[in-house]
């Protein structure tokens, strides 16, 4: 059963386009349930169902909020990567918004080596004992090493331990950040277009996953969501 509120959060998915999938040869067979007809070649996402995902979806955001738990965000594709980045950074939260970089969850400890030697940098370098410590030659390899790492490592600086959830926009254009998250059981939200297949997300929300104003509009619930869940 449709309620009010359902009606109204159908309408601002619309408004955003969320409801335009991919062209019909791109299809993956998992989405066919959750199409309902096509437009020229394009074919056209339930946002009835994208509703009811949405709101499971919020539903679990509240409850890994009110657990402490720490949701690591991803999201590299040129036209979203700067949504995905303000999403997380709103509520400081962990997040990749670049090219993922292998072993993040499956080499966790490897991984952690290299945002420990970030930290150890940046502290030593505002210390002053950088300067103390260092020839001007080593300096300027440690500076490049600096930047390297800064740049692998953007958004992950902060994570302490590997994450308990991943928020995905695009599991198809993410696939190398889901495997590692299905193959280490951590549960993964996603906003997925057609082309996805829709068992990789344990929290699906299919819906235009190119579309700027619907990915914003579906992160900043999933952010309001988190936010009361940290309130309750």
């Amino acid at each position: 059963m449709t309620t009010g509120n359902d009606t109204k959060e159908l309408k601002r998915l619309f408004d955003t386009g969320a409801h335009f999938a991919q062209v019909r040869s791109r299809r993956h067979p998992s989405m066919k349930p959750f199409l309902v007809g096509t437009r020229g070649r394009q074919e056209i996402i339930d946002l009835v169902k994208t509703v009811e995902q949405l709101e499971a979806a919020k539903t679990v955001m509240a409850a890994l909020a009110k657990e402490g738990k720490t949701i690591l965000f991803v999201g590299g594709k040129i036209e979203i990567a700067a949504l995905v980045k303000k999403a997380a950074q709103s509520i400081g939260a962990p997040y990749v918004a670049t090219r993922w970089l292998g072993g993040t969850i499956s080499n966790w400890t490897e991984i952690k080596k290299r945002v420990d030697r970030l930290a150890e940098i940046v502290e030593k370098a505002t210390t002053g004992t950088l300067a103390k410590q260092h020839t001007k030659l080593e300096l300027v390899k440690i500076e490049r090493e600096k930047k390297r790492l800064e740049g692998r490592l953007d958004g992950i600086t902060a994570l302490t331990k590997r994450p308990d959830a991943l928020l995905v926009v695009d599991t198809k254009h993410e696939k190398h950040a889901v495997k590692e998250a299905n193959d280490a059981g951590i549960p993964v939200i996603s906003i997925m277009s057609s082309d996805c297949d829709i068992t990789d997300a344990a929290y699906p929300i299919v819906a235009n996953d190119t579309s700027r104003k619907a990915v914003e509009l579906i992160l900043s619930e999933l952010v309001e969501a988190f936010v009361k869940g940290q309130a309750a």
